[in-house]
């Protein structure tokens, strides 16, 4: 696959970091989150003055076999006829974005349908027409696989040429909670069972038959175990180009906003390829997915906000993002102790 250069940030800025934020004219840790976040982003940019320059939200969007097997509640067009939606405007992502002056980036990673070339906003990168059913087969070849790692890191690095140096990451694809599971389940070695949620709106009859399919595809698996072959093998066409976006956003050292059960995954099995890539993750909120809770238990991350979301496309990062400007806003403009003429106070 392709090699990233990926990094921890150098620590030798930390010890002022944390002098400009503990002397700022409030006691000592009283912004909680905040301080925290300032820290971190302070570090990535290696700055005691950071800026969020130009935000983007990346939709990926493709279709899964394995959703012939019954295991969502709502039907393969909704993929394509969701990103028509994007295109006008008119769905959750659309409204958060300009709230909060994101610019949004839809791309076609696997949408089994015949978009239209020549539409506006949408990215073409096509890999394949959905992913194969892992119930009987790997979801996609190791050559596909890598091409999806490509493309998701060339949209990143567009993004950057365009002054972007905080990413948010999303994604469409009718069936991708079910791919999400199973890499849970693999990478976190937590029981399948506990993994597998309602997704859409699946009912209890519906979920057990879900977890019934992905057991069996758990079960037929016959590949090496390694981390590449668990995200080839289950893995969704636009999860995996989400894996090299974040990848990508990490070597060029840009502020990742992560979502919700998805995307974690996603940050999670990119993590299993380069444990550095997570200290450049900010983790947006904890989702309404079952499982969700529990991957970010299993990280030992805390997300800033908790909504019971279950959308995706980015909308949980987004909504999380005034708090990460919050932060950078504290470091920035809030007075110091010596200059306000204030005594410090604990």
């Amino acid at each position: 696959m392709k090699a990233f250069t990926i990094v921890k940030p150098n620590e030798e800025i930390k010890e002022a970091l944390l002098d400009k934020i503990n002397n700022l004219t409030k006691p000592k840790g009283s912004l909680g989150v905040l301080e925290e976040l300032a820290l971190q982003i302070g570090m990535i940019q290696q700055t005691l003055s950071p800026t969020l320059a130009h935000p983007q939200n990346i939709i990926f969007a493709a279709d899964h076999g394995i959703v012939d097997e019954g295991v969502s509640f709502s039907p393969k067009e909704v993929t394509w006829q969701q990103l028509s939606n994007f295109l006008h405007g008119g769905a959750g992502v659309n409204f958060l974005c300009r709230q909060h002056g994101f610019t949004l980036k839809i791309v076609d990673a696997g949408v089994d349908y015949d978009l239209p070339l020549h539409e506006q906003g949408i990215i073409h990168k096509k890999v394949r027409r959905g992913s194969r059913n892992y119930l009987h087969e790997a979801a996609m070849t190791e050559e596909e696989m890598h091409r999806c790692i490509e493309h998701g890191a060339e949209v990143v690095r567009c993004c950057h040429a365009e002054g972007t140096n905080v990413i948010s990451l999303g994604e469409m694809g009718i069936g991708n909670t079910s791919s999400s599971s199973l890499w849970m389940s693999c990478f976190t070695e937590t029981p399948l069972e506990a993994c597998v949620g309602a997704g859409s709106g699946l009912d209890n009859a519906g979920v057990r038959h879900k977890y019934n399919v992905l057991k069996q595809a758990l079960n037929n698996y016959r590949g090496d175990g390694s981390t590449l072959d668990h995200i080839r093998y289950f893995g969704g066409l636009e999860m995996v180009m989400a894996i090299g976006a974040m990848l990508q956003a990490a070597e060029l050292k840009m502020v990742i906003l992560v979502d919700g059960f998805i995307m974690t995954n996603c940050i999670l099995a990119a993590s299993k390829l380069y444990p550095e890539v997570l200290s450049y993750a900010i983790f947006g909120h904890q989702g309404d997915e079952i499982g969700h809770k529990l991957i970010l238990d299993s990280m030992n991350v805390k997300p800033l906000l908790n909504l019971g979301l279950r959308l995706g496309e980015g909308t949980g990062a987004i909504c999380a993002y005034p708090i990460v400007d919050s932060a950078v806003r504290m470091l920035n403009e809030m007075d110091n102790f010596a200059h306000a003429a204030i005594t410090k106070y604990f």
